[in-house]
């Protein structure tokens, strides 16, 4: 149902379909402080820096907090002083340059530029007072002997300036969520609802970092020389990576009963549960609590490498993943088969090659399980070159096979790229479709735009498919529009549409006086007083031009 909200498509801006890069309209002959803050610091200004700014900053914060914990290990901090030390210069410099920006244009902020001592009131926010803190003891240090230590603990501080973006983010999850329980509050956090605003990015943003964080410490964990200095640091970093994606599983399992699907109280945690995106949170996990609890019964060293399963918590919500799987459950039956034909040539491969070179070669072709990896090897075209045959007949029914192999073992990659390309297709001419029906009537609502402008971002449609879309809706619009369906007062509402109205009714008026018998039309319409006399007079008059 349209809204009162509801615009013409006439007047409709196509950039708004799409997430096209704008550029801040910002006249540059206002005075300077006006300029600056416009450009830096003014949030309601769409493609000024401001969001580069802040993005730029919280990523300085997050590096400063891993050089903290680098300084405390001696053998990487002491190799590397010197780069410590002009790393803290630059921080330093940049969250000064942050300070005294904010400082000269805090009369320009929209919460003090009406008030009295702006820059007072701005020195003494909880804001500007973390932003001190942050560079404070960079400065006290030239005037007063601190313990490393102690200036390493301020330093620390430094990721309370989060707090600018977080803080924010916090208010409008509150203000969206007046009312409601703290279950759905907790589900507003994790999963997509109108009711998460900002703070359900920046928490799925932090469950990535810390994705990518345990990830890469895994990795780097198998490289001796790395982990014989940061084995308790990488045993600390597990241990909260853990207890964070415990966490965020338990509140999931929670909460979730907050989705129509899994409504019901067990059952519908259960199914929650048996979902991949879950068993693989679940995957996550494991291997800490198996190898904590049961190292003492058997060694379980070995789970650790699971632990690279967290890189797939990263596929939760990803577009392309939702469409992959799709694409092979619905070719899974042509898939399979390909599998199966990709069996048969391996193990009739490994039987010959058994077969032909079990006496020449008795070391390398003993079994034919054994020849299974030279079969897959051949037939997939890699050739390591570690077991090869020797005999004529091996040598021949080697070239054979491999050119047998080399469409074969393609025949899955194939029919996978091209059913990816379909289902974008489809999903593309779906949403084309969806389009289509919304602007049918010539209008459309604040919510019919944000679900074009989030398909639209989806599946990755730009301005000119948009816009020539929206050139043939108007074209079927002006020429063959169904105006019966529409209301009279959107109708009046278009000029353009009212004409074509008005002589749409002048033409079913013109056929009707042909196919009825004038005669006794009249009599009716006088024995009845069905029509008065001047529309009598208009029908006569559009009957003797018919």
């Amino acid at each position: 149902m349209k809204t009162q909200h509801a615009i013409s498509i006439e007047d409709l801006d196509i950039s708004n379909f799409v997430a096209v890069e704008v550029q801040a309209d910002i006249p540059n002959n206002l005075p300077m402080r006006k300029w600056l803050h416009a450009w830096l610091l003014d949030p309601n200004i769409p493609g000024n820096f401001q969001k580069p700014v802040d993005r730029w900053i919280g990523i300085l914060i997050v590096v400063n907090l891993f050089a903290l914990v680098f300084e405390h290990v001696p053998s990487v901090y002491e190799a590397n002083k010197q780069w410590f030390h002009w790393f803290d210069i630059f921080s330093v410099g940049v969250f000064t340059v942050e300070y005294l920006l904010r400082l000269y244009l805090a009369p320009e902020d929209e919460e003090l530029k009406n008030k009295t001592n702006a820059r007072l009131r701005h020195v003494s926010s909880p804001f500007a007072v973390i932003d001190f803190l942050a560079v404070a003891p960079f400065y006290l240090q030239a005037f007063i002997p601190i313990d490393l230590r102690v200036l390493r603990f301020l330093r620390l501080l430094r990721i309370l300036k989060l707090f600018r973006v977080l803080v924010p983010a916090y208010h409008e999850f509150v203000l969206l969520n007046q009312g409601r329980t703290f279950r759905q509050k907790m589900h507003a956090l994790l999963f997509v609802s109108p009711f998460g605003g900002k703070l359900h990015d920046f928490f799925n943003n932090f469950i990535g970092l810390w994705v990518l964080i345990s990830v890469l410490a895994v990795v780097l964990e198998s490289v001796h020389s790395v982990s014989y200095i940061l084995h308790v640091e990488f045993v600390i970093l597990d241990s909260i990576a853990v207890a964070i994606f415990t966490i965020e599983y338990c509140m999931r399992i929670y909460c979730c009963v907050e989705e129509p699907r899994f409504s019901h109280g067990l059952t519908g945690r259960i199914k929650q549960a048996k979902q991949p995106a879950t068993v693989v949170d679940f995957l996550a996990i494991l291997p800490f609590f198996l190898e904590y609890f049961l190292h003492h019964l058997m060694d379980l060293r070995f789970l650790r490498v699971f632990r690279l399963a967290r890189l797939l918590k990263l596929t939760r919500g990803s577009d392309a993943t939702a469409t992959l799987g799709r694409v092979i459950q619905r070719e899974w039956p042509v898939i399979a088969a390909a599998g199966f034909i990709m069996l048969l040539l391996v193990v009739l491969t490994a039987s010959l090659g058994y077969l032909f070179e079990n006496e020449a070669q008795p070391d390398k072709f003993d079994n034919i399980p054994n020849a299974i990896y030279w079969a897959v090897i051949t037939l997939a075209s890699v050739g390591y070159g570690d077991i090869s045959p020797v005999t004529p007949a091996g040598r021949a029914m080697t070239m054979v096979l491999a050119l047998i192999g080399i469409g074969i073992f393609a025949i899955p990659a194939a029919l996978l790229s091209s059913a990816f390309s379909d289902e974008l297709v489809k999903e593309r001419n779906a949403l084309k479709i969806q389009i289509h029906d919304i602007l049918a009537d010539g209008q459309i609502d604040p919510e019919e735009m944000e679900f074009i402008r989030r398909e639209s971002k989806r599946l990755h449609l730009n301005v000119g498919e948009i816009n020539a879309l929206l050139q043939q809706v108007q074209k079927e619009l002006h020429e063959h529009a169904n105006f019966s369906a529409m209301p009279i007062h959107t109708i009046a509402g278009n000029p353009e549409h009212a004409v074509e109205h008005f002589k749409s009714l002048l033409s079913t008026i013109r056929q009707l006086t042909l196919l009825t018998d004038p005669v006794m039309f009249e009599k009716v319409a006088i024995a009845k007083d069905r029509l008065s006399a001047s529309e009598l007079a208009l029908w006569q008059q559009i009957q003797a031009k018919s």
